[in-house]
């Protein structure tokens, strides 16, 4: 008997040196800047991912290309699980989102409305699902496209469906309204929180709760020092001393 050898080849990687990653033409107002900043660093500060290992990446304004000649898509923020950052950001192909380098799509694409002209609800529904975007989620904070400021769709079937559920279960995280304050601006916000609701902190938040939980801790000593000295004294008043060994034998 002949045994057969499997030859396999090599891929060859599609040629991307023609490929425009970054055209510098940032347009987005402060609101959307600062929304979109909050959702990225609230899960570098306070999550680990979905499997606890910190592999994830979270970026605002990058573009995601999931073909050599078709144009990117540019979303407000994305969250792809399971991934990492490059390290060597002088290679093209490590500076921006190509899906054939990292194996796969985002799970989570957010776009965030400010006008009538961002197609969040007619081209840009049907190109994320082609792509193949697990979660596409529409933030409407001034009502511009529905009465609905947050909505939410899930892929089905290689097309989108409506869900009214904030928990996205593939990912590992939820989404709520928030009103609070971020960079010294109190409004309402997106942000993310668990399975309960309970909110995913940020920086900021973390260190004000264990300030917060330092100063109880000495609040907490403080009154039962305060406790104990009372206690000595009414002790002093009886004629009995605190301090005394009580240890010492009666004569």
């Amino acid at each position: 008997m002949v045994a057969e050898i499997l030859i396999t080849e090599t891929p060859i990687p599609p040629d991307i040196s023609d490929l425009v990653i970054e055209d510098d033409t940032p347009v987005d107002n402060f609101y959307s800047e600062k929304q979109q900043r909050f959702l990225t660093t609230i899960l570098y500060d306070s999550w680990r991912g979905l499997d606890d290992t910190g592999r994830f990446i979270a970026a605002a304004n990058v573009g995601v290309f999931y073909a050599v000649k078709q144009p990117p898509l540019v979303p407000d923020v994305f969250v792809s699980l399971d991934v990492t950052m490059p390290e060597d950001w002088r290679e093209k192909k490590n500076r921006t989102y190509l899906t054939w380098e990292f194996g796969k799509s985002p799970d989570i694409v957010i776009e965030i409305v400010s006008n009538r002209v961002g197609n969040e609800l007619t081209s840009k529904l049907q190109d994320y699902a082609k792509m193949g975007v697990g979660y596409y989620v529409v933030y409407d904070p001034l009502k511009i496209l529905s009465q609905e400021a947050l909505r939410i769709f899930v892929l089905q079937a290689n097309r989108y469906q409506e869900t009214s559920d904030t928990w996205l279960e593939q990912a590992g995280l939820g989404l709520t309204l928030w009103e609070g304050e971020f960079e010294e601006k109190t409004d309402v916000w997106l942000r993310w929180c668990d399975r309960s609701g309970n909110l995913i902190p940020s920086g900021k938040e973390r260190a004000q709760h264990a300030e917060n939980r330092a100063e109880q801790a000495e609040n907490r000593a403080e009154q039962a020092e305060n406790r104990a000295e009372k206690l000595a004294a009414k002790l002093r008043a009886l004629g009995i001393d605190p301090d005394a060994n009580g240890d010492s034998n009666p004569s």
